[in-house]
């Protein structure tokens, strides 16, 4: 924790993006404890996010007692984004923190932040070139902190979203080269609205045409496959859209649909 203090201090001023999950909401806690009103949320709406997850965030910034701010970007108006790109990550980040360099440059603030933690320089993630490249600062992975560390940390010092599931954009449920629309991103969102009613802490639809493939943490896989519920979520999805739907024997995985690139 000190060491992430150090790195916020020698900072002076952040504009921290802020989606209220569990990594941004302890950054700005931490930053604005620190920093004060030098520390700016500012939340990012797109409909690549979760409907439900910006109300969450104004919710949190009110607990930390932190005005947000918000900006609204639209990742499918940027080709690779909508085509599916493999690196659709790299544009849409590049499009969203080029918007907040700006906000922050014309707010007088030295810097933008982001969640980024120790554990993301393990998996596939090419946003981080765009984060590189726009020199936006991720004090977390400065501070070589994990994501368990971040709930621990985070749970001493009361914030709500200590073990809130981890989140991530719609685009992620999609096979990579199908193209994303907004009627796909919906109908996506949709069901795991669906599984959430129903209990499922951690819960992902992944979407391939019309059909959709559910994974569930695997303490919660066996209730899943229960007879009323299963066919409560067959019938919400297909209400949805959806032709066909099964269950991910394997249970949740972060980033599953990224196998697909192999090493």
């Amino acid at each position: 924790m000190e060491i992430l203090k150090g790195v916020v201090v020698e900072m002076r001023s952040v504009l921290v993006a802020f989606s209220g999950g569990v990594d941004s909401s302890f950054l700005l806690k931490v930053a604005r404890d620190t920093l004060g009103d030098r520390a700016v949320p500012v939340l990012v709406k797109a409909e690549l996010h979760p409907a439900r997850e910006a109300d969450e965030a104004v919710d949190i910034a009110d607990v930390l007692r932190a005005p947000l701010e918000t900006v609204t970007a639209s990742a499918l108006d940027i080709p690779e984004v909508r085509e599916n790109d493999p690196r659709r990550c790299y544009y849409c980040k590049r499009d969203i923190f080029t918007r907040l360099k700006a906000m922050a440059s014309a707010r007088g603030l030295r810097w933008v932040a982001d969640g980024t933690h120790a554990d993301d320089a393990g998996v596939y993630r090419p946003g981080r070139k765009a984060l590189h490249e726009l020199g936006v600062r991720s004090p977390l992975a400065e501070a070589a902190l994990t994501k368990e560390e971040v709930r621990t940390l985070s749970k001493e010092l009361g914030l709500p979203t200590w073990n809130k599931p981890s989140m991530a954009c719609l685009a992620s449920r999609i096979p990579y080269g199908e193209r994303l629309t907004l009627e796909t991103l919906r109908r996506v969102d949709g069901a795991e609205e669906c599984l959430r009613a129903l209990g499922f802490r951690q819960a992902r639809v992944r979407s391939s045409g019309k059909t959709a493939r559910i994974e569930v943490g695997r303490e919660q896989l066996d209730r899943l496959l229960e007879r009323e519920v299963r066919e409560k979520v067959a019938v919400r999805l297909k209400e949805l859209g959806f032709t066909y739907v099964s269950a991910d024997l394997e249970g949740y995985r972060s980033g599953s649909m990224d196998e697909v690139l192999g090493d």
